[in-house]
């Protein structure tokens, strides 16, 4: 019987495991090429896996809800449609059993200080990448159960256990003195919440898996770097004027409406490609600059929760071209059609406080970058403007911007300027600019 596995895909370039959210098929239907087999659910985002080839699903390995590492086999298609049912022999079973029994004094040696064996050893979930590195560094399971992942659940992650060889190593050359002990390496220790109690009258609501996963984010992005916030006001008089006045014009011609955020993203490009400090990552004590000016724009979904699809090269694009990318994205995220590839790559990031009638905000930086911009409502105020005759008060249209940036490579001065210069963009806006 000729057959085909369906294994669990690889959808991301950090992505090692992911979590079998739903089947739409199961064991004995027919399938044609395309056809939606499950969904699966990433910590980055969800997606509804198709069929590659036609015929009879004749088995299932995993259930609803089954983390699953990446390249492991969920099902087998029969290509020719027919189900084969076999039973092993006895004498089969028996010599295989004998060989098991066998082979488990080796086995035993070879696993004494790896966690080759961690599925049967351990009741936490590592991935094959995991495994690998504790491996090759000489990790014991021991060890590796210490670790406090920052994935789903608490699962170990690559970057968790490469922190933990960094912290390791780093305690390892430092000088111990005699009566202190050097097997073990520092550990941070997690402050536990305080006790909340619930009352006779109290809903408690369960988190769901992408709430969950946010919340995880932002607790580790507060802990990885230290936050600061800087906030400037900016005049766009000019620049609500000319949307005001061409915004219909703007649809017609290109078929897409204009709102503000693609002249945001146009000027924090710009600014980025002259502060180019401000487009970077941070890995242990290096600071990685970032070619690519790849900016991501926090789009609130309809179950309420984000999700920070990413414009590709923001600063090779024109307007016209930010806005058919931007509303592309935000129109797949608020449907969740987002392909992972959408939603990777960013290196900085736009949150729009506005939207909900706020006028300012101090958001938390989306790691691994290094900022996050803030725009807040735009609102008409009262303004002393210098004229040639005297100052005179005028209404003029004025929004906040701030900015959240990673102090551990950021400093004030650097962070300000960077700031300034957006609003130098966007009040600079040309009010006779061409569409």
């Amino acid at each position: 019987m000729a057959s085909f596995n369906i294994v669990m895909p690889k959808l991301g370039e950090s992505i090692q495991e992911g979590t079998i959210t739903k089947w739409f098929v199961k064991e004995g239907d027919t399938i044609e090429e395309d056809d939606m087999l499950f969904e699966v659910a990433t910590d980055k985002v969800d997606s509804e896996i198709p069929s590659p080839v036609d015929g009879v699903i004749t088995k299932i390995n995993y259930p609803e809800d089954s983390l699953v590492a990446v390249g492991e086999v969920l099902a087998v298609v029969s290509l020719d449609g027919e189900v084969e049912e076999t039973e092993p022999e006895a004498t089969d079973s028996k010599d295989e059993k004998e060989a098991t029994t066998s082979d488990a004094p080796a086995k035993a040696e070879t696993t004494d200080a790896s966690v080759d064996d961690s599925r049967k050893l351990s009741n936490r979930f590592y991935s094959p990448l995991v495994k690998t590195i504790a491996k090759e560094e000489n990790v014991s399971l021991d060890e590796l159960e210490s670790i406090e992942g920052s994935g789903v659940g608490g699962r170990v992650q690559k970057k968790d256990i490469m922190a933990y060889l960094e912290s390791r190593d780093n305690s390892a050359a430092q000088p111990v003195a005699k009566t202190e002990s050097k097997s073990a390496a520092p550990v941070v220790e997690k402050k536990a919440a305080p006790p909340v109690s619930i009352g006779a009258n109290d809903t408690v609501v369960e988190m769901d898996r992408v709430r969950k996963l946010i919340a995880d984010h932002m607790v580790m992005s507060k802990q990885v770097s230290p936050h600061v916030t800087s906030v400037v006001e900016a005049d766009v008089t000019d620049l609500v004027i000319w949307r005001n006045k061409n915004k219909d014009v703007f649809q017609k011609k290109y078929g897409d409406k204009i709102t503000f955020m693609p002249i945001f993203t146009e000027a924090v490009a710009a600014a980025l490609a002259e502060f180019p400090m401000l487009n970077s990552s941070v890995s242990g004590d290096k600071i990685v600059m970032k070619k690519d000016i790849n900016v991501g724009i926090a789009v609130a979904k309809p179950d309420g929760n984000l999700i920070v699809p990413v414009i590709k090269n923001a600063e090779q694009r024109n307007l016209v071209g930010l806005t058919k990318e931007l509303n592309r994205l935000a129109n797949a995220a608020r449907n969740n059609k987002l392909d992972p590839a959408e939603i990777q790559g960013g290196t900085f990031t736009i949150t729009n406080f506005g939207s909900f009638g706020n006028i300012i905000g101090t958001p938390i930086i989306n790691q691994p970058q290094v900022a996050i911009l803030a725009t807040g409502i735009i609102e008409k105020k009262p303004a002393v403007l210098e004229t040639p005759s005297g100052d005179v008060i005028a209404i003029r249209h004025k929004m906040y911007l701030s900015l959240s940036y990673d102090h551990r490579i950021i400093d004030g001065a650097l962070g300000g300027a960077f700031l300034r210069r957006i609003a130098d963009h966007l009040e600079q806006f040309d009010i006779n600019r061409a569409i």
